[in-house]
C-alpha cells in the first residue's frame, strides 16, 4: 500500500492525539508523610538549638530591676557553663549530678537556674562561688570577710506602665512626675562592685528581713545568687518554702547565662491585636548587654 494512501494518513492522524494524551504525566498527590517528616526534623532542630545553644527568656517579675524589667525578652546561651539535666527544653531529663564540659560562672554573671526539686526557671546574679564565705548585715554584703563596695547613685526613673505599675509599698509611694510631664517610678540605686572588679546597680528601698543573713560558706560545686532588686527577690537568701532558692544552688542546676535584651514590652500587647505588638514596645532596651561592667 502506498504511503500516500488516504486510509493510512487518516489512521496516523487519528492515533496522534491518543499517543499525545497518554504521554502526559499524571499529577502527583501530596506526600503527607514526607511533609510530616520535614516538620518533625524542623521541630527537633529548634528544640536542639534551644537546649544546647541558646534560647529566648521572658522576665516575669521585678526581682532583677534595675537591670531587667518585667516584660524584657532576652537571649540566654546554654553552653556558657557546659550542659546538665536542666539544659534540655521543658526539663524533660530527670535531676542528676554533674555537668558535661562544665565550668564555674564568674561573680556578677546573670544566670538562669532551676530551684532544687522544681522545674521552673529563675534568673539571678551570681554573688558567691564555691568556698566563699558570705554574710549580709543591714543590706551590706560581705564576701570572705570583706565588705563589698557600695555607692549611692541618683535614683533610677522608670516610666510607669502595666509591667511597672509602681504600687505603694512599705517604703512609701515612689511615683513622681518627670520634667516631661510623664509619671515615673523612682527607685533608690546602689552600685555594688564585687572583689573581681565587676559592678552593677541594685535597688534597696529600705530595710527588709532579707537584708540580714548569718555567715555561711558556699559548698563545693554550688553558687550563691541574689536578685538586684534586693527587697523583692526570692533568691538564695529565701527558704524554698517561701518560693526562694533555699541557700546555695548546685552548679548543675544552672541552665545558662543571660547575654542581651532583644526587645521589651510594657504589658499592653494582645495576641488578638497585631497592632499592639508594636505599640507595646519599650524604646531603648533592645540590644542592651547583660554583662556587668568591669574595672581592672
Amino acid at each position: 500500500m502506498s504511503s500516500n494512501d488516504p486510509a493510512v494518513t487518516m489512521t496516523d492522524e487519528n492515533q496522534a492525539p491518543e499517543e499525545t494524551a497518554s504521554a502526559k504525566p499524571e499529577k502527583a498527590g501530596t506526600d503527607w508523610w514526607g511533609e510530616l517528616k520535614a516538620i518533625f526534623w524542623l521541630i527537633l532542630a529548634v528544640l536542639a538549638f534551644h537546649s544546647f545553644i541558646a534560647k529566648p527568656f521572658y522576665i516575669p517579675s521585678e526581682s532583677m530591676m534595675p537591670v531587667l524589667l518585667k516584660g524584657d525578652r532576652l537571649v540566654v546561651t546554654k553552653y556558657a557553663y557546659g550542659w546538665s539535666w536542666v539544659s534540655p527544653s521543658f526539663h524533660i531529663v530527670p535531676p542528676m549530678e554533674g555537668r558535661l564540659f562544665g565550668s564555674v560562672p564568674k561573680r556578677g554573671d546573670i544566670v538562669i537556674l532551676t530551684p532544687p526539686g522544681q522545674k521552673s526557671d529563675y534568673i539571678k546574679r551570681v554573688i558567691g562561688l564555691p568556698g566563699d564565705t558570705l554574710e549580709m548585715r543591714d543590706g551590706q554584703l560581705f564576701i570572705n570577710g570583706e565588705a563589698v563596695r557600695r555607692e549611692r547613685r541618683p535614683p533610677a526613673m522608670f516610666p510607669i506602665d502595666e509591667n511597672v505599675p509602681c504600687r505603694i509599698d512599705q517604703w512609701g509611694d515612689h511615683k513622681v512626675v518627670g520634667p516631661d510631664g510623664r509619671a515615673y517610678c523612682s527607685q533608690p540605686i546602689y552600685r555594688e562592685t564585687l572583689p573581681n572588679g565587676r559592678s552593677y546597680d541594685t535597688i534597696d528601698a529600705g530595710y527588709s528581713p532579707v537584708d540580714d543573713f548569718s555567715r555561711l560558706k558556699v559548698p563545693a560545686d554550688h553558687i550563691f545568687v541574689m536578685g538586684d532588686n534586693r527587697d523583692r527577690s526570692a533568691d538564695s537568701r529565701v527558704p524554698l518554702g517561701e518560693q526562694g532558692l533555699g541557700g546555695p544552688v548546685p552548679i548543675e542546676n544552672i541552665g545558662g547565662r543571660a547575654e542581651f535584651i532583644t526587645f521589651s514590652l510594657d504589658g499592653t500587647s494582645s495576641y488578638l491585636n497585631p497592632i499592639s505588638w508594636f505599640t507595646a514596645l519599650r524604646g531603648g532596651r533592645a540590644g542592651t548587654s547583660l554583662h556587668p561592667d568591669e574595672s581592672h
